[in-house]
């Protein structure tokens, strides 16, 4: 479903500020450090929202639109990965539009639709991790 160049991701990520072990990472755990990192701005554009602080909210709202665009969109491998990977693709295009307009219209409950969204995708990514660490081992 992800394409085997994750350095797309691994830099989307590194530019956009986030201070982790990024080049260090499987694959699997690069994919969780941006659902992460996206979280992580997302929660921040929510608390610059409720101090009325629109520049750093802006910021922390692209900052989130980078990581899903540039990060995780831009990792999907739409031919190994089929209808799933396609399916990610379209979300992932409306977790981007219904930030910008959360942003544009000052809407929190966007930016929760768009948290919750995330949190459903990396806790099923999570869960696969045991199944993903067995197949790595088997084909080393």
């Amino acid at each position: 479903m992800y394409s085997q160049g994750f350095a797309a991701g691994a830099s989307a990520y590194a530019r956009v500020g986030v201070q982790t072990g990024v080049m260090g990472a499987s694959p699997h755990r690069l994919i969780v450090l941006l659902y992460q990192g996206a979280r992580q701005s997302i929660a921040q554009a929510r608390m610059y929202l409720q101090q009325n602080n629109i520049g750093t909210r802006s910021a922390a709202v692209s900052k989130a639109m980078n990581i899903i665009q540039s990060g995780l969109q831009a990792a999907l491998n739409k031919e190994a990965g089929g209808e799933i990977a396609q399916r990610l693709d379209a979300l992932y295009s409306y977790m981007t539009s219904r930030l910008f307009e959360a942003n544009a219209q000052q809407d929190e409950a966007m930016f929760v639709e768009v948290d919750n969204l995330l949190a459903t995708l990396e806790e099923a990514w999570v869960g696969i991790e045991p199944e993903v660490a067995k197949m790595a081992a088997t084909t080393v």
